[in-house]
C-alpha cells in the first residue's frame, strides 16, 4: 500500500475498505510498520513492536467495527495477555501481563491489529515523556520538544502517522496535554463510562480514565463506542448507555449552547499570549456558529484543588512504590523524582489524605454549579505550546538533595521542608487547567483548533457535565469542518 494512501485514511476509512475488501488488514499493518520504520527512530514514540506477533492476526478474516485497524495501545494500564507491560519503569522492565485489560479485549475483538506499545514517563506520573528505562519521545513538530505525557508516546505516534489512533489514559491531563502539544484530538470520558477491570475497579480514586488519540473526531467516538459500558468484574460504577452512539453524535448539530470561557489560572504565571490568542479565537469560531460564549469561570480555589489533586497522587505513588518492592523491586529501580514522590506519599497523615478526597466532592459542586448557567467550560488546554524537552525535569542540584535525603531515610524532612512540593506545583504552571476534570469525574477534551507562529500545535479544551461526552463530540464535529486540522501535519518525513 502506497504511503500516500496510508497517511489519508483514518481509522474509520480504513475499516471501512477492509470491510469492503478494497485493502486488505495485512497491507494495513505493513503500511503501518513502513511508516514506523520510517520516523519511530526520529520520535522514538513506541517502546516495543509486535509486528512478527500480529502479521497471522492480519491474515485473519478479522470483523467489526475497527476490522483491520492498525493500533499502538499505551503502555500503562492497557495490559494484553503475554506482553510485557513496564509503566515506563525498569521495575517491570519483564512483567509479562496474566491477563488482557477488558478495553483492549473489546478493541480487538472489535477487529483492531495492535502492533506495539507506546512510550510513558515512569508510571505516567508527569506531564511529559522521557522515562529513564526508555529514554526521552521527541514531538513531531519540532523534535527538540516534548510530546507532553503520559500519553506522549501515543500522541507522537498518532501526530507522525504511524496509527490514526492510539490508545491513551487521563489521570491529571494524560490525554488532552498530549493532545494539545501534539495536535491531535484528545477526549478523556467521564467517570464509569469505560471499564478498568478485570484487575481493578478503578483507576486513582476513579480520578482516571481510558481513551484515546486521534486524529479525527469521528475515530475517537468510534473507539469509546467500543469500549464504553459496565463490565461486572470492575466495580464500583454502572453505566447509563446514552440513547444514540457517540459516533451518530458527530453527525449531528449540537444545540445552541451557552460557554463560560476561562482565560486564565492561579496556578499559572499567565498562559502565553499566543495561547490565550488561540481561546479567544475559538470563542468567535463558535459565536458564529450560533452559540453563546461569556467570559465566566467556576468558583473553585485552583490552589485548593491542586493540593487536593496532589495529596492522593503522592499516595497513590507511594503505593504503587511499596508493592512492588514487595515484589523484590530494589530502589535503584524507580526514578529518583518517583522516589520523592513515593517519600511525599508515605509523609501524608491518613487525615489529610481523606481531607483531600472529601474535598473532591466540593470542588464536584462548584463545578455543577457552574454547569447549571452554562453548558460547556472552555479554556486553554495548556497554558503553553509543547515545552523544550527537559524543560521541567529536577534541576542538578535539587537531585542532588534527595538523593542525600532519600539515602538517609529523611522522607519527613523532605516532605516537611515544602521544596518538593513547591517543585511539583511549578511543573504544574503550564498545565494548569486540566486536573479539574479528573478530580470531578467529567469528561473534557482538547480539540487541535490553533498553532503559535512557530507552528507548534495549540488545543483548547471544553469540559462538559457529567454524561456530556456526545455533546463534546458533537461540537467538536462542527469545529473539525469549520477549521480542519487533520490536513495540517508536522514536517517529520
Amino acid at each position: 500500500m502506497d504511503q500516500g494512501d496510508y497517511l489519508a485514511l483514518d481509522a474509520t476509512a480504513m475499516a471501512a475498505s477492509v470491510r469492503d475488501g478494497a485493502v486488505t488488514a495485512s497491507e494495513l499493518l505493513e503500511a503501518a510498520i513502513v511508516r514506523a520504520d520510517t520516523v519511530d527512530p526520529q520520535i522514538h514514540a513506541i517502546t516495543r513492536r509486535l509486528d512478527d506477533d500480529v502479521r497471522d492476526r492480519a491474515m485473519c478474516a478479522l470483523d467489526g467495527p475497527l476490522a483491520g485497524v492498525p493500533f499502538l495501545l499505551k503502555d500503562l494500564f492497557q495490559s494484553q495477555a503475554g506482553v510485557v507491560e513496564t509503566g515506563g519503569s525498569r521495575a517491570l522492565a519483564d512483567a509479562v501481563a496474566p491477563e488482557t485489560d477488558t478495553v483492549v479485549a473489546r478493541w480487538l475483538n472489535a477487529g483492531a491489529v495492535v502492533f506495539g506499545r507506546t512510550n510513558v514517563p515512569e508510571f505516567g506520573i508527569k506531564g511529559t515523556t522521557n522515562p529513564a528505562l526508555f529514554g526521552p519521545t521527541h514531538n513531531p513538530w519540532d523534535l527538540t520538544r516534548s510530546p507532553g505525557g503520559s500519553s506522549g508516546g501515543s500522541a507522537a505516534a498518532v501526530a507522525a502517522g504511524i496509527v490514526p489512533v492510539a490508545g491513551a489514559n487521563d489521570g491529571g491531563g494524560s490525554i488532552r496535554i498530549p493532545a494539545a502539544c501534539c495536535g491531535v484530538f484528545g477526549l478523556k470520558p467521564g467517570r464509569g463510562v469505560v471499564p478498568t477491570g478485570p484487575g481493578q475497579g478503578e483507576f486513582f480514586y476513579g480520578g482516571a480514565v481510558t481513551g484515546v488519540v486521534s486524529r479525527t473526531v469521528r475515530d475517537s467516538a468510534l473507539f469509546l463506542d467500543v469500549v464504553r459500558g459496565t463490565d461486572p468484574v470492575a466495580p464500583p460504577y454502572t453505566f447509563a448507555s446514552p440513547a444514540r452512539s457517540y459516533v451518530a453524535a458527530t453527525q449531528q448539530d449540537p444545540p445552541r449552547l451557552r460557554i463560560g470561557v476561562q482565560l486564565e489560572s492561579s496556578l499559572a504565571d499567565g498562559p502565553d499570549p499566543e495561547v490565550v490568542a488561540a481561546v479567544r479565537a475559538t470563542a468567535d469560531q463558535l459565536t458564529e456558529l450560533g452559540h453563546t460564549v461569556v467570559e465566566a469561570r467556576p468558583a473553585i480555589d485552583e490552589q485548593q484543588l491542586a493540593e487536593d489533586f496532589l495529596v492522593p497522587w503522592f499516595a497513590h505513588v507511594a503505593a504503587t512504590v511499596d508493592e512492588l518492592r514487595e515484589r523484590g523491586a530494589r530502589d535503584d529501580d524507580f526514578e529518583l523524582d518517583t522516589r520523592v514522590l513515593a517519600a511525599l506519599g508515605r509523609a501524608t497523615g491518613a487525615v489529610d489524605h481523606e481531607r483531600a478526597l472529601l474535598r473532591w466532592h466540593t470542588h464536584v459542586r462548584a463545578l455543577s454549579e457552574f454547569h447549571r448557567d452554562h453548558d460547556l467550560l472552555l479554556t486553554p488546554t495548556t497554558a503553553t505550546t509543547a515545552p523544550p524537552l527537559g524543560a521541567y525535569a529536577t534541576s542538578g542540584l535539587e537531585r542532588a538533595g534527595a538523593g542525600i535525603a532519600l539515602r538517609a531515610r529523611l522522607g519527613r524532612l523532605i516532605a516537611s521542608t515544602g521544596a518538593a512540593q513547591a517543585g511539583v506545583l511549578r511543573n504544574l504552571r503550564w498545565v494548569p487547567f486540566t486536573q479539574l476534570a479528573n478530580i470531578t469525574g467529567r469528561p473534557a477534551v482538547s480539540v487541535p483548533l490553533h498553532e503559535s507562529s512557530a507552528g507548534l500545535p495549540i488545543g483548547v479544551q471544553f469540559v462538559a457535565p457529567p454524561g456530556g461526552e456526545g455533546l463534546l463530540f458533537s461540537l467538536s464535529a462542527r469545529l473539525e469542518e469549520a477549521l480542519p486540522w487533520a490536513v495540517r501535519r508536522p514536517p517529520i518525513r
